[in-house]
């Protein structure tokens, strides 16, 4: 027997409706997910669990998540490879009921996110409110250290580049080619422009003062013959070809990279270092490929 093409789409639709996992809600963001925590948890391996209690489909705090934080390049990839990522619905019935019975979270509730080991203890206490990606990256790296895991470079920089406690400050030196490695290579720079300062060549320079204080920045740039420069100085942009201009020709130019990753790449390949550290698995393989 034939149906019409309505009732045909019809039942398609009650079907998808049926099951919003089929296929990726904005809820979930860009990760790649498992279902099934308990086969994540007895599955082999050491990395932690990255355990996402979502309503789906879900209000604008969820899908507002989904999109700015689950679908963050580097927040995607570090929970995609740092983590065994597993989505559990908290508005639906069956298994994954069972599952947020057991974890004590409430139904029909907003993101929260539960970071296991592998014997499904927290690695940290649970929070409820961290919707944005300073606040995700920031837990993502802690629970690593509590798993004595390495933070990837990669995520360092997702969390560092989203902290919005940030300063500015200038300072000149010889080359700002040279200005903008050293001090590009420092502890707490989130990132470097190359600048014209009164004529002579310059380095604005953002950075977070919680890690690196304008004290120590000054005395680790005076190491470098880099000296502050008096805010009411005029500044100017140096030319495109000068931003990071070790990156000009290499396959790094050609990556999608954050300010921050551009500014430790640019840094690492001027200093002799390895610039990998700073890329995702993804990047990295991109960047080693032969270019055409």
């Amino acid at each position: 027997m034939h149906r019409p093409a309505a009732a045909i789409a019809c039942i398609a639709a009650a079907l998808a409706a049926q099951d919003p996992m089929q296929k990726p809600p904005p809820e979930l963001g860009t990760v790649a997910w498992q279902r099934d925590l308990d086969a994540a948890l007895g599955a082999k391996g050491t990395k932690p669990l990255f355990v996402l209690f979502q309503e789906i489909p879900g209000c604008s705090t969820c899908t507002g998540f989904g999109k700015d934080v689950l679908s963050h390049p580097l927040l995607a990839a570090a929970i995609e490879t740092a983590f065994v990522p597993v989505a559990v619905r908290n508005n639906a019935d069956g298994a994954e009921k069972a599952v947020c019975e057991r974890f004590r979270e409430p139904a029909w509730n907003n993101p929260v996110v539960r970071f296991l080991d592998r014997k499904g203890k927290d690695l940290l206490p649970r929070q409820d409110g961290v919707f944005d990606a300073h606040g995700i990256a920031v837990r993502m790296a802690g629970a690593l250290e509590a798993a004595k895991t390495p933070v990837p470079g990669f995520l360092a920089i997702a969390r560092d580049e989203s902290d919005p406690a940030m300063k500015t400050t200038l300072l000149t030196m010889h080359c700002f080619w040279e200005g903008e490695a050293v001090l590009g290579a420092l502890d707490g720079v989130v990132r470097t422009r190359s600048v014209f300062v009164g004529g002579a060549e310059g380095v604005e320079v953002t950075f977070l003062p919680a890690r690196l204080s304008p004290e120590a920045l000054v005395a680790a740039a005076q190491t470098k013959s880099c000296k502050p420069v008096d805010a009411k100085t005029p500044v100017t942009d140096a030319p495109a070809k000068d931003q990071q201009h070790a990156l000009r020709g290499t396959p790094f130019a050609e990556l999608d990279l954050s300010p921050m990753q551009r500014t430790k790449v640019h840094a690492a390949i001027t200093l002799g270092e390895d610039p990998l550290r700073w890329l995702t698995p993804a990047q990295a393989a991109r960047a080693a490929l032969p270019r055409k």
